[in-house]
């Protein structure tokens, strides 16, 4: 497998051109982590280090650095599995200690460590020490340690349930490090996309930024936020729905990494964010259907890591793997359904909030309605059926016989009453 970034020479697309485009890119900036919690986060981070390392302290002298992973890394973080507000977030400390060392001892280590960190609660965990803000904020901090004579940042890291048997304890091979570095450079920029998606997200999520800019000190300038390609948004929307379906079941969910790794396979440029989404989710569901067909369970690897295995933990069984196949399909199904079929407003947004959730889609709708009044009547712009710009002649300024009146929409259906 080529770990060499490909080149991709097309800008992108704007993804508010096309009216489902539109609806998808609102819901995923509903959702997804704001620039100013971003920064937030990145100060939090700094501020953890600091007190695990501080004079005193078990981990005095043995922080080598820390450093994000998972979606934080990739800026694909969204809100969490339980709550429209709560967000986790994921942080390697890399550690002076032995590769040898009890994974018990180690986790233990850092959550003494942790103590006395003013936090709304301090969680140790199986792989790692998690710190609950009052905000809703959850940052997990996984203690790895660096692997000598091997690629950059390839490390182990420690896995112990506490109070578990010895026998179960093990180390864990990873490099979140490299698979960043990989993602990257399988979804480059593309201008177009990045542009219109960031303006729109700092218009309609900017007030967190004020909010959180008042306890932003010291962040470091390479942990910009930027969303940057459809590849992005598309994972971020698939994590959503699988966040959604799956709600409060009991048990572990497809994990994020997994789905990260595929969409930086499925990337492509040029296309509309609908399709891309689309064409994410058959690539993961292609996956899980070989696998389930010869009898085994779906193996997904790091890239920059062979050794490191993404679905260690999940699937558990080829039950696990065989229903979420079948999500994955019908909600293709679903958007299919939606871009390419004339359908009731109505049953869009029902069967959009099967997959995202009631109030996520409910917002979108409505601040969607609300503003397509105001940009008819200023003379902006609408949708055509296939997703074309219909430019609008404010009221007034139609005269003589050139003059081109808008056609007549049908009021009850998705292309013919604009959401855009």
């Amino acid at each position: 497998m080529s770990l060499v970034p490909r080149q991709f020479p097309n800008e992108g697309r704007d993804p508010f051109e096309h009216r489902f485009d539109a609806i998808l890119a609102e819901i995923a900036i509903n959702v997804q982590l704001p620039p100013g919690l971003h920064a937030l986060a990145v100060a939090r981070y700094e501020a953890i280090r600091k007190h695990i390392e501080r004079d005193g302290s078990p981990l005095q002298d043995l922080v080598r650095i820390f450093y994000p992973q998972g979606s934080m890394a990739i800026d694909a973080t969204i809100s969490s599995r339980w709550t429209d507000e709560d967000y986790d977030l994921d942080v390697v400390a890399d550690l002076h200690v032995s590769t040898d060392s009890d994974p018990d001892a180690v986790l233990d280590l850092l959550y003494e460590a942790s103590k006395g960190y003013n936090v709304k609660r301090v969680v140790r965990q199986t792989r790692c020490v998690t710190f609950e803000y009052s905000d809703g904020m959850h940052i997990d901090v996984t203690p790895a340690v660096r692997l000598a004579g091997t690629p950059e940042r390839e490390s182990v890291i420690f896995h112990a349930k506490e109070n578990s048997p010895a026998a179960t304890h093990m180390v864990v091979d990873m490099n979140a490090w490299g698979f960043a570095r990989w993602f990257t450079g399988r979804t480059p920029y593309e201008r177009k996309f990045a542009d219109a998606y960031s303006r729109r997200l700092r218009e309609e999520r900017g007030w967190l930024a004020e909010r959180a800019d008042a306890e932003v000190e010291d962040v470091p300038p390479q942990t910009a936020f930027e969303i940057k390609n459809s590849a992005v948004v598309a994972l971020q929307l698939l994590k959503r729905m699988r966040n959604v379906v799956y709600g409060e079941r009991p048990g572990r969910i497809p994990p994020s990494v997994m789905l990260s790794c595929f969409a930086g396979h499925a990337a492509s440029p040029d296309q509309k964010l609908s399709d891309m989404l689309i064409r994410l989710c058959r690539f993961v569901k292609r996956d899980l259907d070989a696998a389930t067909a010869e009898g085994r369970l779906v193996h997904v690897c790091n890239p920059a890591h062979p050794d490191d295995v993404f679905t260690d933990r999940w699937p558990e069984t080829l039950t696990q793997q065989r229903e979420f196949s079948g999500i994955l399909g019908r909600f293709v199904a679903d958007l299919e359904a939606i871009r390419d079929r004339d359908m009731p407003l109505v049953e869009v947004t029902d069967r959009l909030r099967t997959w995202f959730g009631k109030g996520v889609v409910g917002r979108v709708i409505e601040d969607q309605m609300r503003r397509t009044g105001k940009v008819v009547a200023d003379g902006g712009h609408s949708y055509f059926r296939h997703g074309g710009l219909r430019l609008h002649k404010a009221p007034g300024l139609l005269t003589g016989v050139a003059a081109v009146t808008p056609v007549a929409a049908r009021p009850h259906t998705f292309y013919g009453d604009r959401v855009g």
